[in-house]
């Protein structure tokens, strides 16, 4: 008989809920069943003396960014078999003088690629993002046809591992109406719509833009394999409002297997005994999962 992967999880921002839901998550039975968890990072009481509770703390972004380092480099050198995160807070990165805005940014860095998306995976509706922590204004600035055309061949050539072996793939228009062929906006006419010519040409199934208010629907009914999102809110409230708690957070384009929570540290609630394990406990058996696939 096969043994069961080793999953890494890091416990994340040790002033949130990472480590109560990380020790709620590795004593599952579900998770229990498919795979062994070994934990990075602040868990015990004792350890977690050292970081205040519910507030954006320097030390706290530090050992959420010191654990993520070292599960990486066990993933990479096959100590373990996968990379499981609990939630990291952005400003308590910035607070320990990082650069990342978030998880996918440091990961492709320490796993030295130049192109990772952030794909959101559940059962009804999975969708990737163009464009990840960026603010509304400049997303127009960032989408550009070259970088979509990426992110589309990304994802198709990801979804075969999940299963979906000839992905049908959806993109969303960034304008109301998807531009309405300019009235609304060009981007969608000058920038997008080239670049689902351009993937259609590769080979790939691709189709859009399509007005963003009925395309998340048309995926959930099952139309649709995987939507790309033009950018983070559009993408996020969809799956949040259908699948929230048990969505999966997965970087595509990394030479290891990384999944993650669809929600954030939870300041407000942390260290109260309250926090729901049920995202993070999806997370690590999807990747326990795709490494028994390995």
């Amino acid at each position: 008989m096969r043994a069961l992967p080793v999953i890494a999880v890091t416990v994340g921002d040790p002033s949130g809920i990472g480590p109560e839901i990380s020790l709620k998550a590795a004593a599952d039975s579900r998770v229990q069943g498919v795979c062994h968890v070994r934990l990075y990072g602040p868990q015990t009481e004792a350890e977690l003396g050292a970081y205040p509770a519910g507030v954006v703390d320097a030390r706290s972004g530090r050992a959420a960014h010191d654990a993520i380092v070292a599960a990486v480099a066990d993933a990479r050198t096959g100590k373990v078999a996968a990379l499981a995160t609990a939630p990291i807070n952005k400003a308590a990165f910035a607070a320990a003088g990082f650069p990342w805005r978030g998880h996918t940014d440091l990961l492709a860095e320490l796993c030295g690629v130049d192109q990772a998306a952030m794909m959101f995976w559940s059962e009804r509706l999975r969708v990737v993002l163009a464009t990840v922590h960026v603010p509304l204004r400049e997303v127009p600035l960032v989408l550009t046809t070259a970088s979509l055309i990426r992110t589309i061949r990304l994802t198709a050539k990801s979804m075969p591992r999940f299963g979906i072996a000839s992905p049908r793939i959806a993109v969303a228009g960034l304008n109301p109406h998807a531009g309405e062929d300019g009235l609304l906006g060009t981007e969608d006419r000058d920038v997008i719509a080239p670049a689902v010519r351009a993937a259609i040409g590769e080979g790939w199934q691709v189709s859009g833009p399509f007005p963003a208010d009925t395309l998340f629907v048309r995926a959930a009914r099952g139309e649709f394999d995987v939507v790309i999102a033009a950018y983070h809110d559009q993408g996020l409230v969809p799956v949040k409002l259908i699948s929230f708690g048990h969505a999966v957070n997965v970087t595509l384009g990394l030479p290891i297997i990384r999944t993650s929570v669809d929600h954030g540290t939870a300041f407000d609630i942390a260290r109260q005994g309250v926090a729901d394990p049920g995202s993070l406990v999806e997370a690590i058996l999807l990747a326990a999962r795709l490494a028994r696939q390995n």
